[in-house]
């Protein structure tokens, strides 16, 4: 664990999660509260976007929640004060949802970002804040591991509107003076994401198809390259990048320079849950145009500045997730007919 973390500066801390009831939100928030931060959470329980009470479930009775809109400029000028740090996580994270309709992308993602930073520079300017973008505002990789100095070529609404997002704190920042910490993050899998469609989080959703004993489709050969990071490491970086003096206005990739192949991630599965198969499937199309081929993420300069590196392998965070959605699947996602009821119908 990085001596950020341990030296742990957070007792007493005040920290704004915006979308804190989702995914890498939640596991923030109970993190911050076990290290004795005052945490609020907002999140607009936007459908499909994967908010839920039940991620705060161990944490329920230490951090306050407000469920409320980014854009909302009033409620975001209210929540901002007196903030010691603002995590913003909040907006449409699909980027599938982003090809079929970009107007919630431009909303949550750029236009709530501007909300977030108004409200910060006027009622807060020195609340620092830690921003968590996409790997995918590089587009494709033109060398590999994808370092922070790669161009930015988005192949999609979503990754654009992340990019745009990310470049509005910068303005606030090299403008106004707000200390801001800018992250791309890669692949990142673990228990409280949401599970009810696969349009983002491809390692929990092949979690949840072995579990629910549906065969894993692996398009191609299953030879593409993803550095896939457990949901732990990423809270570790967050936390490590918001309390290191030296990471204010930079750029940092949260990722993992060993990376592994589609068809590994299925086998590895396999290993660890009965019942787990995979086959090789044809892309599709649509498909076939929107992957970007090979990616991971050059992690030297976060390593190197923030002294943060990710800890948890592979087969051990699956583990971890494969238990946690054993325990509380009812709480994401329907359980299947039984194969009988399905045959008969």
């Amino acid at each position: 664990m990085s001596p950020h973390i341990v030296a742990n500066p957070w007792t007493g801390r005040r920290a704004l999660i915006t979308g804190g009831l989702g995914f890498i939100g939640s596991n923030l928030a109970i993190r911050l509260a076990q290290l004795g931060a005052r945490v609020t959470l907002v999140d607009a329980m936007i459908p499909e976007y994967g908010g839920n009470l039940f991620n705060i479930e161990p944490a329920r009775d230490r951090v306050v929640v407000n469920f409320g809109d980014v854009c909302d400029r009033l409620a975001m000028n209210w929540l901002v004060r007196d903030q010691d740090y603002v995590f913003h996580l909040a907006g449409q994270v699909s980027h599938v949802m982003s090809m079929i309709d970009p107007f919630p992308d431009i909303e949550f993602n750029i236009k709530g970002t501007a909300v977030v930073m108004e409200a910060v520079r006027h009622h807060n300017p020195t609340a620092k804040v830690i921003f968590t973008g996409t790997r995918g505002q590089y587009g494709p990789a033109l060398q590999l591991p994808v370092s922070e100095t790669a161009a930015t070529n988005p192949k999609a609404i979503y990754e654009v509107s992340n990019l745009t997002a990310e470049k509005i704190i910068q303005v606030y920042h090299q403008t106004h003076g707000i200390p801001a910490v800018l992250l791309r993050l890669t692949n990142i899998y673990g228990p409280r994401a949401q599970m009810r469609h696969s349009q983002y989080g491809v390692v929990n959703w092949f979690v949840r198809q072995a579990l629910d004993g549906e065969p894993i489709r692996i398009f191609g050969t299953g030879k593409i390259l993803r550095d896939f990071v457990y949901v732990d490491d990423c809270v570790d970086a967050i936390l490590a990048a918001a309390t290191c003096d030296a990471a204010v206005g930079e750029i940092f990739n949260v990722g993992r320079d060993q990376p592994t192949t589609f068809l590994e991630l299925a086998k590895t599965l396999e290993h660890l849950c009965d019942g787990c198969t995979w086959h090789f499937a044809p892309f599709s199309p649509e498909r076939a145009a929107q992957e970007p081929g090979d990616f991971y993420s050059d992690i030297t300069k976060i390593r190197s500045i923030v002294g943060w590196q990710p800890r948890t392998s592979l087969e051990n965070g699956l583990r971890a997730t494969l238990n946690y959605y054993r325990q509380h699947r009812d709480h994401y996602w329907p359980r299947p007919e039984p194969i009988s009821n399905r045959a008969a119908a």
